[in-house]
């Protein structure tokens, strides 16, 4: 009886052992460079020219080992993206506030560097402009891709780039675009 309990005690210790090392979950945060990318937009018979904005993002992390060299990557993100559009004397901001699920493919190139590349789904939770126009799309697809440095074992950097698939607005065919750089903890 006592072998069977230490059995099972030690089965059970490397199980934990093993789940731990296959599932990381964390924590990250970092800085957007937003831009919208496609025609100018047409206000009043006007063309605007469009800069970006620095925002922000914010999220869980969750990194899932299939492989030595590879893993999956799912996060859940609130993130800021959008524009300042300018005409003539006349300058609004829009900024519009996502709940971005990005899966990725993460491919470590060594101990310390990895490429990370995949989809992203994104939805509309809140739209902040200085015009009082509501015309944004609930729905963001997106590709994205960058590079991820493990710093320690537990602290991470990373750098992206977010090419929008769909139309960001329903007045205008303009998608997101986003660089963000990252840092976060991983439990």
């Amino acid at each position: 009886m006592k072998k069977t309990i230490l059995v099972a005690a030690l089965l059970l210790a490397i199980s934990n052992n093993m789940q731990a090392q296959l599932v990381k979950f964390g924590i990250k945060a970092g800085v957007n460079y937003a831009n919208q990318t496609g025609t100018n937009v047409t206000v009043n018979s006007g063309n605007y020219n469009k800069d970006a904005i620095t925002s922000y993002h914010a999220g869980l992390v969750a990194e899932i080992k299939l492989l030595d060299s590879f893993s999956i990557q799912p996060e859940l993100l609130y993130s800021t993206q959008g524009a300042t559009y300018k005409y003539a004397a006349t300058e609004f901001k829009n900024e519009l506030g996502y709940l971005s699920i990005p899966v990725l493919a993460k491919i470590n190139l060594n101990k310390v560097v990895s490429l990370e590349l995949g989809p992203q789904a994104s939805f509309l939770l809140s739209e902040r402009n200085d015009f009082d126009v509501e015309d944004a799309n609930t729905f963001d697809f997106a590709v994205v891709g960058g590079l991820g440095f493990n710093i320690t074992n537990h602290f991470f950097l990373q750098a992206r780039y977010g090419l929008g698939l769909t139309d960001a607005s329903k007045d205008a065919e303009v998608k997101n675009s986003v660089v963000q750089v990252s840092a976060g903890f991983k439990f």
